[in-house]
Parts: structure tokens; sequence; C-alpha cells
């Protein structure tokens, strides 16, 4: 799905949820502070007051979709610490650099993201492959869909931008092949000199420098693409929803946190979402 904002054409994030583990544990968690299990409308929490769960149990406590205490607690009493014991796991494809940036300004939630140290040997060996023509190396990057902006001629210009500063270091620099190309692949820039596709594909399939990334991070902007895997408890992913999916917030981490919402399920967005209406 793609927007324009302030003139740019920009292409919105996927969400999928990987995984939730429910919000009976955190009803267990509450009733265990109060004593409170025979006051549960959930039979499984009931009978907790006498005996452990065995793992049949344990999956049916899992399985809970509505806690009346629960709900009392996030609406009535504001107890919010007990949504902690709910995570959710979602898979994030085609966010941006910039948004990662305030993303990762949400400190209780457990990040990972795709590397530009370990995955930028394709963007650098188009470079190197292009020996000097701008052009094939503009229409190999452009076939990467590399950016969040969605309008190819604006992608020329970040991609010419990133050719430029690469020919800058190239020239600045005793040996820029060395930093580019693994020591295992240097062969192949004779073998295939003046043959850009061929030795591009040669260069994929060969092997690649380790920590590429460290040399030309540099070329890269906010507008490229991140992919993360991200697990929230629902407390922070409640905080992080209510200054995320506003009006005041950049508009590009509020769609993510939109798209995140679309994907929640009922049970959890009950309990951190006021106007359920909104969910």
């Amino acid at each position: 799905m793609q927007e324009v904002v302030y003139g740019i054409t920009y292409t919105k994030p996927q969400v999928v949820l990987l995984q939730h583990t429910g919000i009976g544990v955190a009803e267990t968690a509450a009733r265990t502070c109060y004593d409170s299990f025979a006051n549960s409308e959930n039979k499984v929490i009931q009978e907790l007051q006498a005996k452990l769960p065995d793992l049949s149990a344990c999956q049916t406590i899992n399985e809970i979709d509505s806690s009346e205490l629960l709900d009392d607690l996030a609406w009535t009493y504001f107890h919010h610490s007990i949504l902690e014991h709910a995570n959710l796991s979602y898979l994030v494809r085609g966010t941006s650099r910039g948004v990662l940036q305030e993303h990762a300004r949400h400190r209780i939630q457990a990040i990972s993201v795709r590397s530009t140290r370990y995955t930028m040997s394709g963007l650098i060996n188009a470079f190197v492959a292009s020996d000097g023509d701008k052009e094939f190396f503009i229409q190999t990057v452009l076939g990467y869909d590399m950016f969040v902006t969605a309008d190819e001629t604006y992608n020329r210009l970040e991609i010419e931008a990133m050719y430029n500063k690469l020919q800058l270091q190239k020239e600045s620099v005793e040996d820029f092949y060395a930093l580019a190309v693994a020591k295992s692949s240097l062969p192949l820039l004779k073998e295939f000199k003046n043959q850009p596709q061929k030795l591009y594909e040669a260069l994929q399939n060969g092997k690649k420098k380790r920590n590429v990334g460290d040399a030309f991070k540099h070329i890269i902007t906010d507008n490229v693409k991140v992919d993360m895997v991200i697990t929230f408890n629902l407390r922070s992913l409640k905080n992080y929803l209510s200054l995320r999916d506003s009006g005041a917030a950049y508009f590009q981490i509020r769609w993510l946190a939109q798209e995140m919402k679309k994907v929640t399920p009922s049970k959890y967005l009950d309990l951190i979402v006021k106007n359920k209406e909104d969910k």
C-alpha cells in the first residue's frame, strides 16, 4: 500500500504477528496477588486455588480470551504491571531507518534488525561491477526495492547519490577493492573485466566480504527499508500505541503502529486501547 505525503510517495510497512502468549498468565499473576482464584469466571483459573496446573491446564490458561479482573485492573485501577506477563512478537517488513531511530527509543522491547553490516554486499558488488557505468549501478539497485519511497525518479536520485559517495571513496582510499570484495573473489575482477553483468553475478555467487557494511554504511539514508522482529510485553505495547498511533507522531512510525494494531488480537487491545471502536 502506498500513500503520498508532502508530495512524496511512500510504501507502508507490512506486519505479521508471529506469536502471542495469551492473557491467562496475566490473570493468574493478578489472582496470585489477591489469592482470588475462586472468583475467576475462567474454570481453569478457579482450579488453581486447590492444585497446580498440569500441561493441559497450562495450555487452557494460555487460550483464555477474556478476563474481568484484568479489565478492572487495566481500566478501573490502572494496575498495568500485571500486563507485563503477556508478550507479543511481530515481524516487520519495509519500515524505514528513519522509523528505526524513533522505534528504538522504546526501551522495554526485544528487537532484532536486518543488519546493514552483513547485508550490503549486493549493493557494493553492483558498484564494483559497474566499473564507472553509473546507469548499470542505478538499474541494478532499482531492482532491490530498498527504499520506502516509491517514486522511481526520486529513487534514482537516492541511488545516484550512493554511487557518487562510493566513487569519491574509491578515489580516496589506497585499495578500495580490498575493502569491497572478499579476497577469494578478487580474481573475478580481472576475469570479467568490462562485463558488468557477468562480474556482478559472479560476485553475488562468490564469497561475501565479512562486515562489508563497516566501510560503506555512510552511503545509505533514512529512506532505506528496514526489516525487524520485535517483542513487546503488553504494558509496553500500550505505551507504544498510545504514543505512536497518534496524530502527533511521525507519519511513518504511525503507519507502523497502525499495522501492528491491525494484527493484534482483540483480547489484548481490549486491555490497552481505551476507545475500543478504534481498535
